[in-house]
């Protein structure tokens, strides 16, 4: 099957024969977006994970190499990157708190039009929650 793509007063048509192809319009919130601002979410928090153990580890080799009366250089070079894995958690949490207040307005504006049903809706409410808890856990 062929599609055709038009636009008609901000509406992206992609068959005028099916209707359930047709977008809402540029800025109106759908199930899909919501999904991938859950998604998005996801990633991050992952990442920030990460960010979070590659610290982790670089302290550690850092002070393994400082007890080992390592060379001067080497251990400037390891701890400038010490240093840059440092700076990527503060960059990774605006990034995370930007995600959020995003999938929290997306959520709101679906749930204004009483689109509440399907698992996407659970995904993202525990997602929020899940995002609250880690922003809770480390300001405490």
């Amino acid at each position: 099957m062929r599609y055709k793509l038009r636009v008609q007063s901000n509406k992206a048509i992609l068959s005028p024969s099916d209707p359930s192809l047709i977008f809402v319009g540029w800025g109106m919130a759908t199930v899909r977006n919501l999904k991938i601002k859950t998604s998005s979410c996801k990633r991050i928090v992952k990442e920030l994970q990460s960010y979070e153990k590659e610290v982790e580890r670089e302290a550690a080799k850092t002070a393994d190499m400082k007890e080992k009366g390592a060379d001067p250089y080497d251990l400037k070079q390891q701890e400038n990157v010490l240093a840059e894995s440092r700076m990527m958690i503060p960059d990774c949490r605006k990034r995370l708190e930007a995600s959020l207040a995003d999938l929290k307005g997306t959520l709101a504006e679906l749930e204004e039009a009483n689109e509440k049903e399907g698992p996407e809706f659970g995904d993202a409410h525990s997602t929020i929650t899940e995002v609250e808890k880690l922003f809770q856990t480390t300001e405490a």
